[in-house]
This record gives structure tokens, C-alpha cells and sequence, in this order.
């Protein structure tokens, strides 16, 4: 398996974008198939952002230091997809807007892992190389293993906070 942090990024964001088809492919009426479906889209984006947020984000920003903005960028971005895992992880799959912020979030997801895989990966393979790469993702994959899986936990929650406070 590579350690490679871009190929394990880009491994998350090909599961995150799976859940999305099935949600959609869920259809109307089909309440507790979405309710599970977005018990893993939450599940996989709160353990995807706090390993970009704690480990890839603050590599690249000490190494990269040009790819400033992009990383802040993400970093927003990120909060606003935490903002709603939060908002979604409270409601159940019959509350009226449910499938709508489900959207939303599947929407803004979606294109930040657009701008990432399209935009930003090319720019920091670029400046890193693969070994600087292969080391980011061994911490990456450490981080895996004591991230949050709910945004209630601690780690979840600190990482929402300093989104707003830093």
C-alpha cells in the first residue's frame, strides 16, 4: 500500500464520492437507507478533514509556504462542511430539510475535492516530491488511526472551534 498522501487523499475522496452516488441513488422514500448513508458520509468526512487539517495542511503550509491561500481556503472550506456534518449528525432522515443539507453538503464537498485533486495536489507534488509525500502520508495514516469518527468528539469539536477562532 502506498503512503503516498495524495494517493490516500485521493483513496478517501473516491470512498466520500461513493457514499454520495449511493445517497443519491437512494431515491425518494428510501429514509433509513439515506440515514445510514449519511451516518458514513459523516463518519468518513469528519476522519478525512481532521487528517487533512492536522497533518497534511500544516506539512504542506511549512513547506509549501506559496501555497498559502489554498490551504486557507481549504481550511474554510472544511468549516463549512464540519458545520454541517454537525447540523446533520442532529437530525434524522424524516426532518423536512434532511435531503436538502445533505445536498449542500454533498455540493461543497464535492467541489473542494475538485479544486484539490485538479488544482492543489498538482501544485504540492510539484513542490514536495514523492518522498516528502511518502512521509506526510505515514503521519497521515497514523492520524487515521486516533481520528474522530463523530463530530460530538473532542478532537472533532476542537478542530470546528479553531476554524472560527485562529
Amino acid at each position: 500500500m502506498s503512503t503516498d498522501a495524495i494517493v490516500l487523499l485521493k483513496n478517501d475522496h473516491k470512498q466520500i464520492r461513493k457514499l454520495f452516488r449511493d445517497f443519491r441513488g437512494a431515491g425518494s422514500g428510501a429514509e433509513a437507507e439515506k440515514g445510514r448513508i449519511v451516518n458514513q458520509i459523516i463518519e468518513a468526512l469528519t476522519v478525512h478533514t481532521y487528517i487533512e487539517n492536522e497533518g497534511m495542511y500544516p506539512k504542506v503550509r511549512e513547506l509549501a509556504p506559496d501555497l498559502e491561500d489554498d490551504i486557507l481556503e481549504s481550511y474554510e472550506e472544511h468549516h463549512v462542511a464540519d458545520v454541517l456534518v454537525v447540523e446533520l449528525a442532529a437530525m434524522t432522515p424524516d426532518d423536512e430539510r434532511f435531503d436538502a443539507k445533505t445536498t449542500v453538503l454533498i455540493e461543497n464537498v464535492e467541489h473542494h475535492i475538485d479544486e484539490e485533486e485538479q488544482e492543489w495536489f498538482p501544485k504540492v507534488r510539484e513542490e514536495l516530491g514523492r518522498k516528502k509525500l511518502q512521509e506526510i502520508g505515514k503521519g497521515l495514516l497514523e492520524l487515521k488511526e486516533k481520528a474522530p469518527t463523530t463530530p460530538a468528539q473532542p478532537s472533532a469539536l476542537k478542530k470546528t472551534v479553531d476554524a472560527v477562532l485562529k
